[in-house]
């Protein structure tokens, strides 16, 4: 299921990277250029609930979309996590945190599933609360700037990408902790 619609939508978050990234680089003002990126980050990353929401409407999961979908949102979270780094509206340790997690979890995941113990590191809403924080606070930075003539994004954004970084924490420790047992159990 290479080629179906919830797929081909998975597919756009990873394509928009480096238009996202290629933004920062257009001769326009740097207003401009943070909300297109801004509009450009919210757009791709809805893509993630309508990809899974038509993937069970159409009867088109897949274990490829099931793969695909959690690898093009990390894809999409530390590729901005890098931009906003570089612009300074991110601290490089909240990226450090972020990026570490995903990759230390993906690869637990990864592992589990060759031992048949997946259930133990299955996503949890912990997981995913940290998923939307991000999801939230990364548009917020990129847009830097006052929304609404009321809403300073920047100071928004930095708090909410802290928050993240500690659930991002919090939910790498839950994880660890689920697999513990499993971990222990297959090195006897």
């Amino acid at each position: 299921m290479f080629l179906t619609i919830p797929t081909l939508m998975t597919w756009t978050r990873i394509v928009a990277i480096p238009l996202i990234v290629g933004v920062f680089y257009l001769n326009l003002a740097p207003t401009e250029r943070n909300l297109i990126a801004t509009v450009m980050f919210v757009v791709f990353a809805a893509t993630d609930w309508l990809d899974g929401f038509l993937a069970r409407k159409l009867n088109q999961t897949s274990s490829f979309g099931a793969f695909l979908d959690p690898v093009a949102d990390k894809f999409l979270v530390c590729a901005s996590l890098l931009v906003l780094v570089h612009l300074q509206r991110a601290d490089v340790f909240v990226a450090l945190i972020i990026i570490g997690r995903e990759i230390a979890i993906s690869a637990l995941r990864e592992w589990m599933a060759l031992i048949g113990a997946t259930k133990s590191v299955a996503v949890h809403m912990l997981g995913k609360v940290k998923t939307t924080v991000q999801m939230i606070a990364i548009p917020f930075l990129l847009f830097d700037g006052v929304l609404f003539g009321v809403v300073n994004t920047h100071v928004w954004g930095t708090w909410l990408i802290w928050i993240s970084a500690i659930l991002t924490v919090w939910s790498m420790i839950y994880y660890l902790q689920k697999a513990i047992p499993e971990i222990r159990a297959r090195a006897k």
